[in-house]
């Protein structure tokens, strides 16, 4: 006689699945962890006043004041003076720059420890920062802070190299008849409008700021803007909130990392992997930082022998660059026990693990502006996470049909989307709830609505488009595909295609150009590559077009490769279409189109050779 109704029956073998899946106590590790940090960050919602990443930090002061909390290029800095010289720099900008509750202060600085504390410093007078890439120059520059409503703009002086001081110079006459403040951290500078900074630092007292300074600040207000490349050919500011600041911060606990590790940041402070991912999650666990003014494939295992470095982030590139490195005896003497990041291809994952040890690879899919993520909290290689009852619950989502020519949404007779099914690529859309906000980019209410998808899977519903192409297999795991659109991915930056045009169209020869992005053997991503078409009775000028490309694209959006086209194939509505072109790659055998290569060493485009090609396959070229 059965015990079970028939309806019991009917779920047995989906349950017995279940119990008996090789991951079933992983799944139940990663929903308790992330179960134990909603309700954290729920009780933080309801606490008076406002309780911010800031406040933790305030807290760690009080717990563990003299614990290190940065090692930089000798120096060490514990939690209490990293907290004196926020309050110098609150002081200083609140009499100097006379800062207020709401306003917002772009910084435009490498990764160095003043970054920290000066955004500390902001944050107690409750100011948004705007983080600025500081390899972008004149219009892309002027764009970036103008759409994020900042009055006031503070630079390095540039020791490092990067020359952020002569950049703010060369779009100066612009930010003063705009009435904007540019402030220098340096102690002298005698150019007209641009103010020195680090003498009334060093003068300011270091006592702490009153919390009434920020009273007004909640969960919903700016936090911080950090900008992501986009179809407009300029990148955009995504405003990130103190509740998605929050929800970033837990990353680091949800996989693993305790309060006694020491987290590794050679990613720039201006992306979201190095600011929020790093550093507001080594705030959220209390733990120990190593920053790094930028990545190092050659002293990166030395790093972290020197400072017992426990946790490290990574993209693609960075993985494929210590597995390039010379192998060594002692490359697997080391503590570092946990890798966070994205974007690593299987093989170079596999042969990272092969020569570096068993070191936990957390693999994530997000967006900064997005509304879901996932984070692969199990040991399968080449996944960036795993579907998931609790996850879906919170953070609803699907994949639909996409066509990749139209670049568009397959929808049904009734005009509703249509589900990708089980190990199906497909376009991955996020719901748009109370709990899983798309908040949207300030100042461009355009691209905000282009990310909104209406009627998905019912007459008005809301989703957000995140522009990816994903696939979600047999054992529910999430395996990332490609990226649509205008937008493809180097050297860990997202690079737009018609910022890139623009600035080719600017070369006198050139009449129009079509950029995109083509694979290399052995790289991550897709690199930069233009046809164009040139202006009648003209040659291609390749000295003129390096000269161009270097002067106003940063290096990782500089297309290394040109093709020469008479006329380009347009679609319907009058676009250029980029599939063909795409397929057909730089190959000179396969291509019978004039191809050029940007040498850096000629500083021009030389013809693109079959000597060329093969080098350039062979790693004997460095790209």
């Amino acid at each position: 006689m059965c015990l079970l109704p028939e309806a019991g029956l009917a779920i047995l073998p989906v349950l017995l699945k279940t119990l008996f899946d090789p991951y079933f106590v992983q799944d139940c590790s990663y929903m308790l962890n992330a179960l134990k940090h909603g309700i954290r960050l729920a009780k933080y919602k309801k606490k008076k006043p406002f309780y911010s990443i800031l406040d933790c930090f305030l807290d760690a002061v009080k717990k563990q004041p003299n614990k290190t909390f940065l090692h930089f290029e000798g120096t060490s800095h514990s939690y209490v003076e990293v907290d004196k010289q926020s309050n110098k720099v609150a002081r200083a900008l609140q009499t100097r720059a006379n800062l207020k509750q709401g306003d917002t202060v772009a910084l435009f600085l490498g990764n160095d420890p003043c970054y920290v504390w000066i955004w500390m410093g902001l944050a107690k007078l409750g100011c948004a920062a705007a983080l600025l890439n500081f390899n972008i120059r004149s219009k892309s520059l002027l764009h970036c802070f103008s759409c994020c409503g900042a009055k006031v703009i503070i630079a390095a002086a540039g020791k490092d190299g990067l020359q952020m001081k002569e950049a703010v110079e060369e779009v100066l006459p612009t930010l003063k008849q705009q009435g904007i403040s540019v402030y220098l951290l340096s102690e002298e500078c005698s150019v007209d409008g641009i103010h020195t900074l680090s003498e009334h630092i060093y003068q300011a007292s270091d006592e702490p700021l009153s919390a009434d300074l920020r009273a007004s600040i909640t969960f919903k207000s700016p936090a911080l803007y950090i900008y992501t490349s986009g179809t407009t050919g300029l990148p955009k500011a995504a405003l990130v909130t103190h509740e998605r600041v929050w929800a970033a911060s837990f990353i680091q606990a949800v996989s693993g990392v305790r309060s006694d590790d020491v987290l590794y940041i050679n990613l720039p402070l201006y992306h979201s992997a190095g600011f929020l991912v790093g550093l507001t999650g080594a705030i959220e666990r209390g733990l120990t930082v190593v920053l790094k003014r930028k990545f190092s494939a050659s002293q990166f295992w030395e790093d972290c022998r020197k400072h017992n470095v426990t946790v490290m982030q990574y993209i693609g590139e960075t993985m494929r660059y210590l597995c390039n490195t010379p192998k060594k005896d002692n490359e697997r003497d080391h503590k570092v026990r946990i890798a966070i990041g994205n974007g690593v291809r299987s093989d170079i994952w596999t042969e990272f693990l092969n020569r570096f040890g068993d070191i936990a690879i957390r693999e994530l899919y997000a967006a900064t502006e997005g509304n879901i993520g996932f984070i692969n909290y199990t040991s399968k290689i080449g996944v960036v996470g795993r579907v998931n009852f609790l996850h879906r619950r919170m953070f609803p989502y699907t994949l639909i049909k996409f066509d990749i020519e139209k670049e568009e949404p397959v929808r049904n007779s009734n005009g509703l989307c249509i589900k990708a099914a089980k190990g199906e690529t497909g376009l991955l859309v996020g719901k748009i709830t109370k709990y899983s906000p798309f908040v949207g980019y300030a100042g461009n209410n355009q691209q905000t609505e282009k990310k909104r998808l209406r009627d998905v899977l019912q007459k008005g519903d809301l989703y957000f488009n995140t522009g990816d192409l994903l696939r979600i297999d047999e054992q529910n795991f999430v395996q990332f595909q490609d990226r649509v659109g205008d937008t493809f991915r180097w050297k860990g930056e997202n690079v737009a295609t018609t910022e890139v045009a623009d600035i080719l169209t600017m070369v006198d020869c050139i009449e129009e150009a079509n950029v995109y992005g083509v694979k290399v053997e052995g790289h991550e991503g897709r690199i930069g590559m233009a046809a164009v078409k040139l202006k009648e009775g003209k040659e291609f000028e390749g000295a003129n077009t390096f000269s161009q490309v270097t002067n106003y694209l940063p290096t990782y959006a500089r297309p290394r490769f040109i093709r020469i086209q008479s006329s380009f194939e347009m679609t319907g509505t009058f676009k250029m279409k980029k599939v063909s072109l795409v397929e057909d790659g730089f190959n000179p055998a396969a291509v019978h189109d004039p191809l050029y290569f940007l040498d850096p060493a000629m500083k021009t485009y030389v013809p693109l050779t079959e000597e060329i090609y093969t080098s350039i396959n062979n790693r004997e070229i460095k790209l």
